[in-house]
């Protein structure tokens, strides 16, 4: 098989959430953004492991918790993606955090 010759040059795909916190709440109104390489109108999404009703979007609000997915073809599968509707959430930045760097925690109801 051949490998690419770069990250840059590999076919990828990635499920993008439009909160800077995690766990992302539906009660935030969240979009999820299929983004990457394929065709964005070939997309198929998953919740909870079952084929979603959304295809051939590349985005949409999310109505309903549970955990996403989307496919583009000969592309493959995003990681998945985790938003609940629980009445008090604990939530933290959602970009990479390091040792020793200051966080801001948000407990909310």
């Amino acid at each position: 098989p051949l490998c690419p010759l770069s990250p840059a040059d590999a076919q990828t795909i990635q499920l993008l959430v439009n909160s800077p916190w995690t766990p992302a709440v539906l009660w935030d109104e969240v979009t999820l953004t299929c983004q990457g390489s394929g065709t964005s109108n070939a997309t198929t999404w998953f919740k909870d492991g079952q084929r979603w009703g959304m295809e051939g979007w590349d985005h949409f609000i999310v109505t309903e918790r549970g955990t996403y997915t989307c496919h583009r073809p000969g592309i493959g599968y995003s990681d998945p993606v985790s938003i609940v509707n629980d009445p008090l959430v604990l939530q933290v930045p959602a970009w990479a955090l390091l040792e020793g760097d200051t966080v801001t925690l948000r407990c909310r109801v």
